[in-house]
C-alpha cells in the first residue's frame, strides 16, 4: 500500500524545537513562526497528542519564549543540533514509540534538518510544518525544506495539520480546533519560497 502520510492522533508526537529568546531578533518571521507553533501546541493538548520540547544551550541562548505557551513542559536541554538526545529517545520509548512526528521550530537548516534525518532513520514519518519552521536566512530555509522533502519528509502547514488530525466536522473536539482556525495563518514567506523553488526546478 502506498505511504501517503495520513496523520493520526494515536500515532503522533509534536516536536517543538528551540524557540528561544536569543533567536527572537534574528529568525525570519519569528513571531508568526511561534504563533503557529503555539496553535499546534494548543491543538495537541486538546487532542491528547504528546509533546517534546527542546532548548539549545539555554545558558547562552535563553529560555523558550513565553508566547509559545509551553511553561508546563519539561525542556530537554541540548548542545547537539538534533533533538534526538538520549533523554528524548527515552521519552519516545515511554510513549510507546510513536510512528509520526509533527515538527516545528528553528532553525530549518540546522536543528530541524538534523532532527528530521534522525527521525527518518528511526523509521518515523516526519511532517514538517513549513509555516512553523524558519531560519535566519530565507535561502537556508528554502533549501532546507527542499532537501528534507527529497529525504522523505512531508511538508505541510499549521492549518493542514489541524484539519488532518480531526478529519471530520463530527469529531468530538472539532469545535475546539475550529476556534484555532478562526484566523488564517499569517504569511511566513512561503509563497516566495515556492515561487523560488519552481523557478529553480525549471532551470
Amino acid at each position: 500500500m502506498a505511504k501517503v502520510g495520513r496523520l493520526s492522533t494515536k500515532d503522533a508526537v509534536l516536536f517543538l524545537c528551540d524557540m528561544q529568546e536569543k533567536f527572537r531578533p534574528n529568525i525570519f518571521q519569528f513571531p508568526n513562526i511561534v504563533s503557529n507553533a503555539s496553535r499546534l501546541l494548543q491543538a495537541s493538548r486538546i487532542l491528547g497528542i504528546p509533546q517534546v520540547l527542546t532548548e539549545q544551550y539555554p545558558k547562552g541562548l535563553g529560555p523558550t519564549v513565553p508566547e509559545l505557551g509551553a511553561e508546563d513542559l519539561k525542556a530537554h536541554t541540548k548542545t547537539s543540533f538534533t533533538m534526538m538526545t538520549e533523554e528524548v529517545e527515552k521519552e519516545l520509548q515511554a510513549l510507546g514509540n510513536p510512528k509520526q512526528a509533527i515538527l516545528c521550530g528553528i532553525e530549518a537548516h540546522a536543528c530541524i534538518a538534523c532532527t528530521t534525518f534522525d527521525l527518518l532513520e528511526r523509521g518515523m514519518e516526519v511532517h514538517i510544518v513549513a509555516d512553523a519552521v524558519s531560519s535566519r536566512s530565507q535561502t537556508d530555509r528554502l533549501f532546507a525544506l527542499s532537501r528534507l522533502k527529497q529525504s522523505g519528509a512531508y511538508l505541510t502547514t499549521t492549518e493542514g495539520v489541524l484539519l488532518q488530525l480531526v478529519q471530520d466536522a463530527k469529531h468530538p473536539n472539532f469545535k475546539e480546533i475550529q476556534k484555532l482556525l478562526a484566523h488564517p495563518s499569517p504569511d511566513t514567506g512561503l509563497l516566495a519560497f515556492f515561487s523560488a523553488l519552481q523557478t529553480s526546478l525549471s532551470l
